[in-house]
């Protein structure tokens, strides 16, 4: 089918005919298939593209809806990836507000939740992850918010506008102490429950731990880490959160930020290996035919990581795997070697992190925390895997060559704030 008959257009799942086929499918519109479209094109595919969404709105970033969108320092279409007009200009078919609910590897076609279906050449699986869900009595009274989507954050914006101010967030990693931040920006009182010891615990050292902690509980946030939530209270809406001490927190308004749950059930359903997400090989191809899964559904050997299969969760792992992908329908494989980089922004601290510090062994800290602007280094066995940076974006970009290079610098100098890392990369 040629691109004029494709369509070359956005379409909603009503408008998906049972005879729709694509070269290639790109299943999930965020930055990983919105990436390996750009790339496709950028590489010279010139077949047929087609992109299904789950959300009504064409690709747009993500982080920014914890960060300047949640606090309305950007409007949304300041978020597009690129601008709606450049998808019917390169001839990628935005097919949108729908999903895909199954997929026949040997008839090489999916099933849309419509109950249409589509035919492919190649499939992407670019479709992410969904908010992991509390599993406690009260989980399905309203008031209950993850921050995932545009939609999610439009809702519990709209109850801030309308009164709301006294916000649990249950979960501390990077989605909740951000929106924690934000939050406590707008005037709201926030409320941090943490089930582990400490905050970024699963992420990070003890000293950035302490770090965002203190800074938390500087700005007004309620910061508890090692409890553990029973339930949550209310009759068709959420009014408190129940510890298993017996303690109940008062909440107009709960935001769930504990992670998420790769969103491959067809894949499995249809054969595909995989455990948590499904499994890729170098080239991100799965164990069924024609079809490849990038971003942070799929699981692979990171070699950042000591060759550990794992899933990365990062724009940065979306967007070189769409790039990956992109190439090798091309015909140009390449084996995915990416470099692994993440950030969050709370309040006035950038935080910048090289590498993934998987299994340190050992940490220094250089610079002092206290003037807020540091950075953790991350070693195992001697050598240099990771670094998080605070407010320190030199050692930032000086450390992730310190990375690259598995140098196994002296500590004293590595320690000496005063030393430029570059001075410690091998000669």
């Amino acid at each position: 089918m040629d691109r004029q008959a494709l369509g070359a257009q956005r379409k909603d799942s009503s408008q998906v005919t049972s005879s729709t086929q694509a070269d290639v499918i790109i299943v999930g519109a965020g930055h990983g298939g919105a990436q390996c479209a750009i790339a496709l094109r950028q590489n010279g595919f010139s077949g047929t593209i087609a992109m299904i969404g789950r959300e009504p709105e064409p690709p747009y970033e993500r982080p920014p809806l914890s960060k300047e969108y949640f606090a309305r320092e950007k409007t949304f279409d300041r978020l597009y990836i690129r601008p709606p007009t450049f998808w019917e200009e390169k001839g990628v078919d935005l097919v949108l507000g729908t999903e895909v609910v199954s997929v026949d590897p040997s008839a090489k076609q999916v099933t849309l939740s419509n109950g249409s279906k589509m035919v492919y050449g190649t499939l992407v699986w670019a479709t992410g992850g969904d908010p992991r869900r509390l599993n406690c009595p009260g989980g399905e009274l309203a008031g209950l918010h993850p921050v995932r989507t545009r939609a999610d954050c439009d809702q519990l914006m709209g109850e801030i506008d309308g009164g709301v101010r006294n916000i649990v967030v249950i979960g501390g990693g990077y989605i909740g102490l951000e929106a924690a931040a934000v939050l406590t920006k707008l005037g709201c009182r926030v409320t941090l429950l943490e089930a582990l010891p400490r905050v970024l615990a699963r992420v990070a050292g003890e000293e950035l731990s302490a770090f965002y902690e203190k800074e938390h509980r500087g700005h007004g946030v309620d910061l508890r880490t090692g409890v553990a939530v029973e339930g949550l209270e209310g009759e068709g809406r959420v009014t408190g959160v129940r510890l298993a001490d017996g303690t109940v927190i008062p909440a107009d308004a709960v935001i769930v930020g504990i992670g998420i749950v790769p969103a491959v059930g067809p894949l499995i359903a249809a054969g595909a290996a995989g455990g948590n997400g499904v499994d890729v090989d170098e080239y991100c191809r799965t164990s069924l035919p024609d079809i490849y899964a990038i971003g942070d559904c799929a699981a692979f050997a990171c070699s950042y990581a000591g060759g550990t299969v794992m899933r990365v969760e990062s724009v940065q792992n979306a967007n070189d795997m769409g790039t990956c992908v992109a190439k090798a329908i091309c015909g140009e494989p390449q084996p995915y070697h990416a470099f692994p980089w993440f950030w969050s922004n709370q309040y006035d601290l950038r935080l910048q992190t090289a590498g993934i510090s998987l299994g340190y062994t050992e940490t220094i800290v250089r610079g002092d925390p206290a003037a807020r602007s540091f950075s953790v280094v991350y070693l195992k066995d001697g050598k240099v895997i990771a670094l998080d940076c605070v407010n320190a974006v030199k050692d930032y970009v000086q450390g992730r060559k310190l990375v690259e290079a598995a140098t196994s610098p002296d500590r004293k100098q590595l320690a000496d704030a005063e030393v430029p890392l570059k001075q410690l990369l091998p000669a």
